[in-house]
């Protein structure tokens, strides 16, 4: 998968050490994935949260952390939408971000 914009992660992560390594994980772990369907998504993520339009959320560090993403099956790419504190996370709308 191509992951966009990986930079958001990096910067996340450098502000909040407590994540980096969890979000550096899942970067590794999206990219050589190819998943086609939500289902894939599921299969190795049992714990994601699968919403409508391709959007998809990740719990990172034991849920202290929510990584939203958006997914183009077709083309194999994922969009970073969100990453914050499950408080952060609360206070937006997953579905349009």
């Amino acid at each position: 998968m191509r992951v966009i914009a990986r930079s958001t992660l990096t910067r996340y992560g450098a502000a909040n050490p407590r994540a980096d390594h969890a979000l550096r994980a899942w970067y590794a772990e999206a990219k050589q994935a190819s998943w086609s369907t939500p289902a894939d998504v599921k299969a190795h993520y049992g714990n994601a949260s699968i919403l409508k339009d391709g959007r998809v959320v990740f719990n990172i560090c034991g849920n202290e952390y929510r990584l939203v993403v958006k997914i183009n099956y077709e083309f194999f790419t994922i969009y970073i939408r969100f990453i914050g504190t499950h408080a952060e996370y609360d206070q937006i709308d997953s579905q349009t971000i």
